[in-house]
């Protein structure tokens, strides 16, 4: 049961990742918002699954930090604006640190 309390949190970040590296194309967004997305959807998407498949809890953490890192991305690298870029890169930011925050507190 524990693991399937967990679970969740795991697959939301999976599709906020591939989400994030498949969006930069599919919106038309510039070299930086791309590459950005790409790097970071990875990260996310790789630490989720890091954290259910390895049971290594702390893995939820760094999703927290490249969730906050995609909410300010587009202020600190230069593309805020592109209002897709940037509404893509705030939204999707803050479900993956909401949801990596989550999974990280979640109980066993």
């Amino acid at each position: 049961m524990a693991a399937e309390k967990q679970a969740w949190p795991v697959w939301v970040n999976v599709v906020v990742g591939a989400w994030v590296v498949i969006s930069g194309g599919l919106l038309g967004l510039e070299t930086t918002a791309l590459w950005n997305g790409i790097i970071v959807g990875i990260i996310v998407a790789a630490f989720a699954l890091w954290a259910y498949f390895g049971k290594q809890k702390w893995a939820f953490w760094v999703d927290v930090v490249a969730g906050a890192w995609l909410f300010f991305s587009p202020w600190i690298l230069g593309f805020a604006q592109d209002p897709k870029a940037l509404w893509n890169s705030v939204i999707f930011g803050v479900i993956a640190a909401a949801d990596g925050l989550w999974g990280a507190l979640m109980k066993e």
